[in-house]
Formats: C-alpha cells, structure tokens, sequence
C-alpha cells in the first residue's frame, strides 16, 4: 500500500477514541495536529524550537496520572509567545486547548501514534497522508468547513492549467487548509528538482515569499499552517483574516501573477468593510465580492482561476455589473460547466473561470473579445461517494483547453452537439451579459438520486434551502439597496 494512504487509514481508526465522547471530525484532526506536531518534530530531529519539557519523549514519558495536565500545559506554553520564539510553532498552537477529557484516552492516542511504524518513506509522504486526513474529515462533514471542500483533483487540473512559474507571486484569498496553494508549489518543485535548479535568489524568494493567503476561520487557519509545514512551505505570508475587510487590500496581497481559489459561497454576515470594493460593497453574500477582489488583486497580465457557484454568472444588478467589469478589465476566455455532486454539499452547481487581468489599469475597451464555455456538467454522471471525480474525467476538458495558461492556444468549436463552444463580446452583451449559457439538454443524473441515509437526504434539503435563501436575500439587497445600479455603474472606479 502507498506509505501515505496507509497512515491516513491507521490514523483516521484512532478517532474511534474520541468520536465515543462526542468529538466532531474536525475536533479530532485538530487534536491530531497538536499531537503529529510534536511526534513529527522528534521523528524529524526538529525538536530545537520546543521547550525540552514539551517534546514528545516528555509527553510520552508522563504518568497516566499526569499525562493530561503535562499536555494542556504545553499546548498552553506552546501557543504563547513569551515562551516560544519560533512564530509558526505558536501560530500552529494559538489558543489551543484539547478536546480529550480522560487521561486513559490520551494515553491510549498517544501510545497508538508512538506505536506507528514510521519508516523513512513514511516520514516523506506526511504531507500527503495529512492532507488525506483533511479530505477523510471533509467527507465525513456534512456542513461548514466540510461543504465546499474543493476535491484534490479539480485543483490538480486548475493548477496544471495555469502552469505556475518560479519567480511569480501565487495567492488564495480563500486558502482554506491550502490545497491551492500546496499543488502549485509541488507543481513548481517537479519542474526544478525541488528548486535546486533555481538560483540561490530564486530559491530564497520561492520558499519564503512566492506562496500568499488568507483564511478567516481559526481552526482552519491552524490546519493550514499544519499542513504548510509539512509540505515545507513558510507560512510567513498567510494571515489569519477576512479578506473582505481592509486586511484584504494590504500591499502584499496585491500585484499577483496567479490566483487559485474556491471562494465561500452564501451569506457573509454583513457586506465587505473594504473601501476598494466598489462594486460589491453593498452585497452581503461571499461569491461577487471575491470575484471583485481577484480582479483587482491581480498585477496586469496576471491570470486566476476561480471556483464560483451558478449565480454569478446570472444575477442583475451588482452581479451584472461585476461581470462587465471583469470582461472589461480582463479577458474571460474560459468557462467550466462543473458537474453537479462533486462537492461534499448536495445541490451545488459550480464553474471555474479562468481569466487574464489587462495590461492598462482600464482597458478602453473590453479585454475579453470571445469567451469559451466547455460544458462538463449536461449528461454527467452523477458524482459522490460512490462515484468520485477522477482526473480523466476532465481529459477531454483539458486537450480541448490547450497548453496556453493565458487561453491563447488554438481552439475548435464544436457546434451545437459539441461541449466546447466559443461566444462573442457581442453575442454576450446582447444576452443582456448573462454567461449562463447553456446549449445541450442537461439529461445528467441528480446528484441526491444516490442517497439514501436520513443525513445525506437532510444535508442536500438544507443545501436546496440555503441556496434559495440566497437568491432571496440577494433580490433584497437590490431592492434595499440606497444607490441605484445605473449610479453604481457611473460611480465604480
């Protein structure tokens, strides 16, 4: 068996000793963290950055009587500056507390993790194997954190696309436990023998600065910062934040060469706090706001790839103006027509668009000339658990992309009865600027035909539910809205 499938299968069984007290999936892989963290830094020789007395060895050496108090004492310890100088060892162990409540089942979880064998080929495919964990917990989610987990190979085939490049400034503005931003540096280390064949600046620059993001939930942000240092990448320029507040619009975080993110999708509990957001700064849901912001925080010339749901490419209002700006400010030279029931969420429909920022601050007239739309969705099979997506699935999708990052590459439409299809900036606006076009008869099967738990039938209701409330609160917020769209429209710089 792979060395990293076989530790997330080991690892994920010890979670029976804690699911029995009530702790979610994602209680438990946190707790993992903190555990792995300290295992791994003995099992590596790393151990100088962690007082002697909260090693692993320590822990492990520690009395039933005394085992739980030593451990809440060092992620206490661990998590505070004054004590820890290294940041990313505190930021990993920031207010953190332990979910155990029994020191027998500590015990019991810490001598099952000493217990592992853990082999030279091991210890190398941690990364992978923790990052098998996170997907093992998103599957088992279903809502919050867990709903729109991207899966591993939608982001495998964003990141090949866009092809990545040593030098350039690669951010996720929605980074989640960091599946983007990993597969682009792992893609970057394949073509450079693991950045030996860079220069020593190069080197410097790629392991210390190429690699940007902010994540908004703290417990996310931990697994984030995990699941970066196993991959050896520096969490420097990750910042725990809303991207829609200021934090959103500091310099750093703009001027990239790509972005790659899966964006939430639904209420944001309130409209973006950001002054530059001219265009979304009334809406309160995630998607048209972070479409705005990826506009904005590309350099000139910079390409994005982003996951958004159906309604952006429909909605009036402030959703038609975004788009008009980011066919007028960028070209949009393809559309992805996901399949339905790829993510952990039932119900919800979702596209990638891929698109390259101007060179000119505000073209004079629209950068998009043509958009491409490959529909992947209409006569789907339904995906699931069953059923997962697999990277050939997207083969056909991808030739007929092409090897050009930027969608120059020669392309062929394929008609009516085709699944690629080429649309013209005038064909575009006469449709009222609506880029939901569709052109084949959707006869692909529902994603909820294969449910058959009380769970998985409530989760895709309450899917259906909340995207119905979204539509709501969207025609709300224009009808509420103070400012006009014709006022908007003149006023957005």
């Amino acid at each position: 068996m792979n060395p990293a499938s076989d530790l997330v299968n080991k690892l994920w069984r010890l979670c029976a000793l804690l699911r029995k007290d009530g702790i979610t999936y994602q209680q438990y892989v946190t707790e993992l963290t903190y555990l792995l963290f300290l295992k791994m830094a003995s099992e590596q020789k790393d151990e100088s950055r962690i007082p002697e007395r909260y090693r692993w060895r320590a822990i492990t050496a520690a009395n039933e009587a005394e085992v739980l108090n030593v451990y809440k004492r060092a992620l206490l310890d661990l998590g505070d500056p004054a004590k820890v100088g290294d940041r990313s060892v505190v930021a990993i162990f920031q207010n953190a507390t332990t979910v155990v409540r029994e020191p027998a089942t500590l015990r019991k979880l810490i001598d099952a993790i000493d217990g592992l064998h853990w082999f030279t080929a091991e210890r190398d495919a941690f990364g992978d194997a923790y990052e098998g964990l996170l997907q093992k917990m998103a599957e088992e989610t279903k809502r919050g954190a867990g709903q729109y987990f991207t899966p591993r190979v939608l982001i495998e085939v964003m990141v090949d696309l866009m092809q990545p490049q040593p030098g350039e400034v690669i951010q996720d503005p929605a980074a989640g436990t960091g599946g983007f931003l990993i597969a682009a540096d792992q893609h970057m280390r394949a073509k450079t023998d693991d950045y030996f064949e860079l220069s020593e600046r190069l080197q410097k620059f790629q392991l210390g600065e190429a690699i940007r993001g902010i994540e908004n939930v703290p417990d996310t942000f931990r697994l984030l910062l995990m699941n970066l240092h196993l991959h050896k990448i520096d969490p420097d320029h990750l910042d725990l934040g809303d991207t829609l507040s200021p934090k959103g619009s500091e310099a750093r975080f703009k001027n990239a060469d790509l972005i790659l993110t899966n964006p939430p999708f639904g209420p944001a509990g309130g409209p973006p706090t950001r002054d530059d957001l001219t265009i979304t700064d009334r809406v309160s849901s995630y998607q048209l706001p972070f479409v705005e912001h990826v506009i904005r925080a590309l350099k000139p010339g910079g390409r994005a790839a982003v996951v958004v749901p159906d309604n952006v490419l429909f909605d009036d209002g402030r959703g038609k103006l975004l788009r008009q700006r980011l066919m007028s400010w960028c070209n949009l030279h393809t559309i992805l027509r996901l399949p339905t029931g790829i993510f952990y969420a039932q119900g919800v429909k979702t596209n990638v668009l891929f698109f390259t920022r101007a060179a000119e601050e505000a073209p004079v007239q629209d950068a998009t000339e043509a958009v491409w739309i490959y529909d992947m969705r209409s006569g789907a099979p339904a995906y699931g658990k069953t059923n997962p997506l697999k990277r050939a699935d997207f083969d056909a999708f991808v030739q007929a992309f092409g090897g050009d990052p930027l969608g120059g590459a020669g392309r062929g439409d394929e008609g009516e009865e085709g699944r690629f299809r080429s649309f013209t900036r005038q064909e575009i606006a006469a449709n009222g600027d609506n880029l939901n076009i569709r052109w084949l008869k959707d006869t692909s099967d529902e994603a909820e035909d294969g449910l058959d738990t009380p769970e998985e039938i409530a989760s895709a209701i309450e899917g259906h539910l909340k995207l119905a409330l979204e539509e709501i609160e969207a025609l709300v917020g224009e009808l509420g809205g103070e400012d006009s769209d014709a006022a908007v429209e003149e006023t957005a710089q």
